[in-house]
């Protein structure tokens, strides 16, 4: 053992007598006096040595180490590690931090919020968790309703006091629509943007969780052509003045009439692809005239008040701005997608 240790030293000390640059004497301190170095491993072979031999071997390995560890404090104080004792400026420049942005999905969320406070419209908030009477009932959707069947629901483990489901993760940002009704009553603007749920199958077009805007406007006199100018200005505000939609006749139970509005497809020019089905055109968003019982449920008298109102997805108008072809690309946590943007 103690030929072995004044081997070691030897060799320890004569490479670090040839050490030229800092890497290599920070390779050598890590071989040899490391937490897995060689010396370190051969000095904890000290213990299992008989009790006649440990003491005097245990001297010579401490003398050694002490040795070998002055010798490279001369090696780091000759390439200049050590910095102790001279003048540091504080004022030079530290190593640049790469800084994070914001996701694709909050630009647009943000960009939509400046359109519609710009148009005099609030933008609010609800909750995630929304029980079954702000989901459907007060959108004149009650449980025999045929429109149940159209929007697959996540059901939260809770009953009433009559034994029925009473609690959902909200399925649309539209939940919001008599809550604010109840709360500022009429004239009224709000914008509601949030997430919501669905229990469905994803694929390019679709996803569980996603985030809707929700725009409703109750006031006297309120018609199509208020809605029409609204939507106009938020398609040409997000996507630019060449920006083309259209009108169809569309069923949703909260409003009366109801429309479908489609955009021509950015990410094909409308000659076809996945997204737009091969048609050209997009479905963009579900709106019309506010359904005189919703504006009831709210406390408003749909004899001196109408109203409007439309709901879409943010990812949906994402995808169409920023040109991207699959839904599940925004939730995916790809970095190499997400620094696109």
């Amino acid at each position: 053992m103690k030929n072995k240790l004044q081997q070691f030293k030897q060799d320890i000390l004569r490479q670090l007598g040839e050490v030229v640059d800092i890497s290599l004497l920070q390779e050598l301190e890590k071989k040899y006096l490391g937490r897995k170095g060689e010396l370190t491993l051969l000095l904890k072979d000290i213990g299992n040595l008989p009790a006649e031999e440990k003491k005097a071997v245990g001297k010579l390995a401490n003398g050694i180490r002490a040795e070998i560890q002055a010798k490279l404090a001369a090696v780091k104080q000759r390439l200049g590690v050590s910095q102790a004792d001279k003048f540091f400026d504080a004022t030079l420049p530290g190593e640049k931090i790469k800084a994070g942005h914001l996701h694709p999905l909050t630009q647009v969320q943000r960009e939509l919020e400046k359109i519609f406070t710009s148009m005099g419209f609030m933008v609010l908030d609800g909750p995630e968790l929304e029980s079954d009477y702000y989901n459907f009932e007060a959108l004149n959707i009650p449980a025999h309703h045929p429109a149940r069947d159209l929007q697959d629901t996540f059901y939260i483990d809770h009953k009433n006091q009559r034994g029925e489901y009473d609690l959902v993760m909200r399925t649309h940002t539209s939940s919001v629509q008599v809550r604010a009704m109840e709360r500022y009553g009429a004239p009224l603007r709000c914008a509601v943007l949030g997430k919501i749920y669905r229990q469905e199958a994803t694929d390019q077009r679709h996803e569980h969780t996603f985030y809707q805007i929700e725009g409703l406007m109750v006031d006297k006199d309120v018609s199509a052509a208020n809605l029409m100018a609204v939507l106009q200005t938020m398609f040409v505000r997000l996507f630019g003045p060449g920006v083309k939609i259209r009108l169809r006749p569309g069923y949703f139970s909260f409003v009366e009439p109801g429309v479908e509005v489609e955009m021509s497809c950015l990410l094909c020019q409308g000659k076809g692809c996945p997204v737009c089905k091969q048609t050209g055109w997009v479905e963009m968003l579900g709106a019309g005239l506010v359904h005189p019982n919703v504006l009831r449920f709210g406390g408003i008298d749909p004899k001196i008040y109408s109203g409007f109102a439309f709901g879409t997805g943010i990812e949906r108008l994402a995808m169409m701005k920023y040109g991207i072809d699959d839904i599940r690309l925004f939730h995916s946590g790809d970095l190499h997608f997400l620094q696109q943007f």
